[in-house]
């Protein structure tokens, strides 16, 4: 057992939950993730065993066939599958966000159609917020819902949907006016809807498209698309919660859980690029001893073991701290935020004591290093972090003059 990003208290389930998953990492994840992510081929063999593993349902309740765990016991699960290979974390980390806006915001019938076979993995989510002009400025979406009797007609465009070919099931962020007269406020006239689709690309159900996958330069393997709707009709049982308005709020709250996976993510490729990191140095000779004996290097292992660990530390207390049922976005922020800096630091540490070799694509750290990028981006930038974490300590530290 590695001796950093240890967890303290957890239970015997936990443990076994967490093994059984970094057994898995190591046997089925790490031998063929190089290799499938040079081919951006999706890993259809390890989603398998996930699902045989019954991640997808793993904080969906019992009784809707889930395992009913934490946020921390999904975090720390992550983690070690984003040590494997972070594109499979992201495969599963948009699929919990759907379900937990499901179970937290759903009305009792979307709850009882689709958490049990989100639970069997046979319905996978997806969810949409972004769009191509839109960047971090959520309340500027021009996605328009329009009611037509007993349905909406929805048109527009959305972008960076991780999933957005395989899953089935997708969470729609869209403006819907009905019912909210002229100049009410961007974020209180927005709806979710939950549109179910055929997997695929090209048109998947009447009046929706999904292109093909974005190339991109790292974060492979995972389907990353645009979404088009044109005249896409969805009926009104299909809006989350039953009442339009409150979509903002809803992704929100699912973003608040994204934003711990971007941290639990950050700190399981760091993680990884430790480990490669202080192996190489310890086979690698120069000057007629290993470089794990030169003192820069010693001093580099330090600060990158220090970077993980309080990484680490952050991410669970962010877990935690939604799993009280208290309010987390400043823990979140925090953690995505430092999870995501440090994570970039300790892959480009780990890329400079590989020196030369680290630049050719026959070792794994030249993967992670395209691949930490994106977690600088997903669930908000470092900026967008900042903002929330300022606004929040004013918040807290109000000066009373």
């Amino acid at each position: 057992m590695a001796r950093l990003a240890q967890t303290a208290g957890l239970t015997d389930i936990q443990q076994e939950i967490l093994s059984t998953v970094r057994d898995f990492v190591d046997k089925e994840i790490i031998p063929v993730a190089t290799e499938l992510e040079h081919r951006d081929e999706y890993p259809q063999a390890i989603v398998d065993g996930l699902k045989e593993l019954g991640l997808f349902g793993l904080m969906i309740p019992e009784e809707y066939g889930g395992l009913g765990e934490s946020l921390l016991t999904y975090a720390l699960c992550v983690e070690e599958i984003a040590r494997g290979w972070m594109s499979v974390s992201g495969i599963i980390n948009t699929h919990f966000i759907v379900a937990y806006m499901l179970k937290q915001h759903g009305t009792q019938e979307q709850k009882d159609h689709f958490l049990p076979r989100m639970a069997a993995g046979d319905v996978r989510g997806a969810f949409s917020m972004s769009e191509p002009g839109l960047g971090s400025d959520v309340s500027a979406i021009t996605s328009k819902a329009v009611k037509d009797g007993d349905e909406y007609v929805l048109n527009g465009q959305k972008m960076w949907l991780t999933n957005g070919g395989t899953s089935n099931l997708v969470a729609v962020l869209v403006r819907s006016d009905e019912g909210h007269p002229e100049g009410t406020a961007p974020h209180k006239s927005m709806t979710t809807f939950l549109v179910e689709k055929e997997p695929g690309f090209g048109e998947v159900r009447p009046g929706l498209t999904i292109p093909g996958k974005i190339d991109k330069m790292g974060y492979k393997g995972v389907d990353t698309t645009e979404l088009i709707m044109d005249g896409l009709r969805i009926p009104a049982n299909r809006v989350l919660g039953g009442a339009t308005g409150r979509g903002f709020y809803q992704m929100m709250d699912g973003v608040e859980v994204g934003r711990v996976n971007v941290a639990a993510r950050g700190c399981g490729v760091a993680q990884r690029a430790f480990e490669l990191g202080v192996q190489y140095a310890q086979q690698r000779h120069t000057f007629g001893k290993p470089i794990a004996q030169h003192q820069a290097i010693q001093f580099k292992l330090a600060e990158m073991a220090t970077k993980v660990e309080a990484a680490h530390a952050m991410m669970v207390n962010a877990a935690r701290k939604k799993d009280s049922g208290e309010r987390n976005d400043l823990e979140a922020g925090m953690a995505k935020y430092l999870a995501s800096e440090y994570c970039k630091e300790v892959v480009e540490d780990a890329f400079r004591i590989h020196g030369g070799y680290g630049f050719s694509k026959e070792y794994e750290i030249e993967r992670l290093y395209r691949e930490a990028p994106m977690l600088l981006i997903g669930e908000g930038t470092a900026e967008i972090q900042k903002m929330i974490i300022g606004r929040r300590l004013l918040e807290e530290y109000r000066f009373q003059g």
